[in-house]
């Protein structure tokens, strides 16, 4: 019960975005830009500028790449068993390899951990970003008619802004350079501001999901390998990692983590399965309200 006491409020504010998009209807695209373009790279970057990295986050980057590729090759398992196309294996990639690190995962982290736990997850959101427009573009655009994967995500990391507030924070933190009180305040403004902002983003994209026809086994297949197969794979990978035990745990929490709500817009750009990718990214969140509580008593 206490963890359902966690998701609860999480669940609550991913509503207040479902019903002002259904009763009012914003322009989510708008929002949403403004909180991947201009909020994100605050927080990224404070999280860059504030943290003495060490092992651990390069150990952080191999897991994440290691986790992504490992799904990956269950999905093709499951596409040579059930001989999808293509384009069915690139959307059941798309719907099953990437989890909703960002405004999911992240505030997760924070009421499970506090403040210890955010910074690891922040930069498990980055490192979980570059990979979804990198691999995740590339999946997308062949599963779409004549498109050009690699051109695409290369385009796509060029266009990342949080991946140039790291490299900002970074820089400034080798170099000692300190900033001012103002504008400390000023960057704690916005980055306070990004979570809760793309919570609610989350909960306006949800609300613009149809569902007309869900291809049950399909989707069963991408629920399973999303909400079980994910962790347990991410479970195996830490045993072999020279990390704390809480950030193992962090890693397996992320890993349980549904469907990135990217991948909707990824699947509706190249037109790579979008109902498909938008059913299981739709019915994960929703079932994550009963898997998640499971994963924390395991991992806790």
């Amino acid at each position: 019960m206490d963890f359902l006491l966690i998701l609860i409020p999480i669940f609550g504010i991913f509503a207040l975005g479902f019903i002002g998009q259904k009763k009012i209807g914003f322009d989510t695209k708008t929002i949403s830009t403004m909180a991947l373009y201009l909020m994100s790279p605050v927080l990224v970057f404070r999280t860059f500028y504030t943290t003495k990295f060490d092992l651990t986050y390069l150990y952080m980057t191999l897991y994440t790449f290691a986790l992504c590729f490992s799904l990956i090759v269950v999905v093709y398992f499951i596409a040579f068993i059930r001989r999808y196309t293509v384009k069915e294996t690139c959307g059941m990639i798309l719907a099953s390899s990437f989890m909703n690190n960002g405004n999911y995962g992240t505030p997760v982290v924070l009421l499970l951990f506090g403040a210890a736990g955010l910074d690891y997850a922040i930069v498990l959101m980055v490192i979980q970003q570059l990979v979804m427009c990198t691999v995740g573009v590339y999946y997308a655009a062949k599963g779409s008619p004549g498109g050009n994967g690699v051109r695409s995500a290369i385009r796509a990391v060029q266009r990342m802004p949080m991946v140039y507030g790291a490299a900002l924070g970074s820089m400034l933190q080798a170099f000692h350079v300190h900033l001012g009180n103002s504008m400390t305040q000023a960057v704690d403004m916005v980055a306070d501001a990004a979570i809760p902002t793309v919570m609610i983003v989350l909960g306006m994209q949800l609300a613009k999901i149809s569902i007309k026809k869900i291809e049950r086994e399909k989707v069963s297949l991408s629920l399973i390998t999303k909400l079980a197969v994910s962790p347990a794979i991410a479970y195996i990978l830490t045993l072999f990692l020279p990390v704390d035990e809480m950030v193992k745990q962090i890693m397996i929490i992320m890993a349980a983590m549904p469907s990135a709500a990217n991948t909707t817009m990824y699947a509706l750009q190249f037109n790579t399965e979008p109902e498909f990718v938008s059913s299981a990214t739709l019915i994960s969140t929703t079932l994550s309200l009963a898997t998640l509580p499971v994963i924390f008593m395991i991992v806790l």
